[in-house]
């Protein structure tokens, strides 16, 4: 069993910042990457920004250069650290995490977090 859990969500004013992590736990071999998706009302998820094991990382544009996604592999969290926050940046975000859950198996899976929603207001 592997357990994503997403702390760091909030209301906050259009303008400020906020800072998410995501703890992944249970049985994991190894973690290819780590990334955040968001959902807003009525729309599909969407990447965000996302960091490979290597430390190689992306983001969607409209995040570019307010956005900064960083890792801790010893402890296997994400983080993602948000400012110049917009309205439109409004959502439930999910970590996402892809995986190998043991070393016998190469089997690559993809786990979520439950979501943590985070509100700009304007």
């Amino acid at each position: 069993q592997v357990q994503l859990v997403e702390s760091g969500g909030g209301l906050v004013q259009a303008g400020g910042s906020l800072r998410l992590s995501c703890a992944a736990s249970g049985s994991i071999f190894s973690i290819s990457a780590m990334g955040w998706y968001r959902q807003a009302q009525g729309k599909q998820r969407e990447l965000v920004a996302m960091i490979t094991s290597g430390g190689t990382t992306s983001y969607v544009d409209s995040v570019k250069g307010r956005f900064t996604i960083s890792r801790e592999n010893v402890n296997n969290m994400v983080h993602l650290q948000m400012n110049s926050l917009k309205p439109e940046d409004t959502g439930t975000y999910y970590c996402n995490a892809v995986l190998r859950a043991t070393m016998t198996s190469s089997r690559v899976s993809a786990y979520w977090g439950q979501g943590t929603q985070v509100t700009v207001s304007s």
